[in-house]
């Protein structure tokens, strides 16, 4: 039987590690060159061929509409022009609508791609490099996904994995993983911890009590449009600001080459103000006057600049930890530990805001950069059939999932916190003589007072219903949430027993 890895699958950079060796130590798996990361990054050159990963992002600035990053964000996510324009705003491939549905789609070299087609990409890479590092094939994992993933961005995933073949065994939370890697081996008394998990893309926010090798999470929250890409593009609006002072008229914006450019340098600034109070952001030659002239960017940012424009961004981020602790019902000074997770953690003015709302400094504990895939793997290990290492997460959803009402608003199935696994049982009437048909919305999401606001998980219609008059027929669907917090129903004629057939828009898709 095949080893069971770890995978953080991240909106910037990804990470697998494994236990191995007679000491059941993690290890992070590397790559060629030694490096224990894999940028998420997916492009096709001139001559067709695919790049995945460093490859990929060596040759981002000079083929910025055909490399594709940061696309976890609209995993499992509806078309919306807003966000597609806050897309198209810092990155430069293409965004579509899939015809017939409400999937999002991207354009690379003259093909349209769903989202799990890109994340399978990733995976792959990642499953050749655990393979060639393990020498065996590797064909299971389990993978991290931000804590405020919804239903559809699991099941888009699940189906990243099954498009390369590789059998995702768990989905858990990035904040749960980070509490094992943290916690496993303690062996401690009760403690109640905060997992603050800011990273390339994505924020998290947990409070998960730890009870030796029992992990629950009490209450979790978060925001999946909210990491360090925003505060990269917070610092090229800074630097699109300052070159048109000095060069009216000139529009950056229109050059992708260039722009692209000025993000990569953006990002690179951004890590060099964690120990520094200022850098230059030099680029010459970014563009050129009608007259032929070069121009260039020649800048000093210093970290009160970056602090400054990204000020309401970390108040973000205290503002969903302020929410969390209210849903969990605890004085946010009363935990025993604060763990930070994901890069953008170690910017100062971070650091200061969670030591200033939690009224202790963080943890220095756990790798913020290694938490995450290094419990994976130990939840890997778990479910290995020789495993001696047991442990027993109970997670909640992030979300309340309900049913659109009559009055359009979001009658709650699941309320926002509920554990998962879990299974409810609601009956429905006939409304009409000889109805066959009773269909219903899904939706997930925390506004219940518009149903429509929130994610549309899929459009059931379940069919093969006895006829007679109306509201004598009772219905009793099955709502059964899975251990990775994945919707699925049945139903069936509480008083003859037989099963409804169900069909589901917005459901699995298949890819070739």
């Amino acid at each position: 039987m095949s080893r069971i890895i770890g995978i953080d699958l991240g909106t910037t950079n990804s990470c697998a590690a494994v236990v191995e060796g007679l000491d059941q130590k993690v290890k992070l798996i590397p790559y060629k060159g030694g490096e224990y990361t894999i940028p998420s990054i997916y492009a096709v050159d001139d001559k067709g061929n695919e790049l995945v990963g460093h490859e990929a992002k060596r040759q981002w600035q000079l083929n910025p509409k055909n490399t594709i990053y940061g696309s976890k964000r609209l995993m499992g996510k509806s078309y919306d022009p807003d966000t597609v324009r806050r897309i198209h705003d810092y990155f430069f491939y293409e965004v579509h609508e899939a015809t017939g549905t409400d999937e999002v789609m991207v354009g690379i070299a003259d093909k349209r791609l769903a989202l799990p087609q890109v994340a399978s990409k990733i995976l792959q890479k990642i499953q050749g490099v655990a393979s060639d590092y393990l020498q065996a094939p590797i064909d299971r994992a389990v993978v991290t996904v931000p804590a405020y993933f919804n239903d559809r961005q699991r099941q888009a995933v699940k189906e990243a994995g099954a498009i390369v073949g590789l059998n995702i065994l768990r989905i858990i939370n990035e904040p749960t993983a980070a509490a094992l890697a943290f916690g496993v081996g303690r062996g401690m008394s009760t403690e109640t911890i905060a997992i603050f998990d800011l990273g390339g893309g994505t924020f998290d926010m947990s409070i998960i009590e730890i009870r030796d090798r029992v992990f629950e999470v009490i209450a979790t929250g978060g925001d999946i449009f909210l990491g360090g890409v925003d505060f990269d593009n917070r610092l090229i609006d800074w630097v699109l600001e300052s070159f048109e002072t000095h060069h009216p008229g000139v529009d950056l914006r229109s050059d992708p080459i260039a722009m692209q450019r000025i993000k990569d340098l953006a990002e690179r600034s951004k890590i060099d103000l964690t120990q520094r109070k200022e850098c230059a952001f030099n680029i010459p030659f970014i563009t050129m006057t009608p007259d032929g002239l070069p121009l260039d960017i020649d800048l000093k940012l210093t970290r009160e600049i970056l602090e400054g424009r990204t000020a309401d961004l970390v108040g973000r981020t205290i503002d969903t930890c302020r929410r969390v602790c209210a849903d969990a019902d605890i004085d946010p000074k009363s935990l025993d530990h604060v763990l930070l997770v994901g890069g953008m953690t170690r910017m100062p003015a971070v650091q200061a805001a969670v030591t200033g709302f939690f009224g202790q400094p963080p943890s220095k504990q756990v790798n913020p950069d290694e938490a995450v895939a290094i419990g994976a793997a130990m939840f890997a290990y778990s479910l290995e059939d020789d495993s001696n290492l047991r442990v027993q997460l109970l997670d909640v959803i992030p979300m309340a999932i309900g049913i659109a009402n009559a009055s359009g608003q979001l009658h709650e199935i699941f309320e926002r916190n509920e554990a998962v696994p879990n299974l409810k049982r609601l009956t429905f009437t006939t409304s009409v003589n000889n109805q066959k048909d009773l269909q219903m919305r899904i939706y997930q999401g925390d506004d219940e007072h518009v149903a429509s606001n929130n994610e549309l998980l899929g459009e059931f219609t379940f069919s093969g219903i006895r006829l007679a008059e109306a509201g004598t027929v009772k219905v009793e669907v099955e709502f059964n949430l899975s251990q990775d917090g994945i919707l699925s129903m049945s139903a069936h004629d509480k008083d003859t027993g037989a099963e409804m057939e169900k069909s589901v828009a917005l459901g699995v898709r298949k890819y070739e």
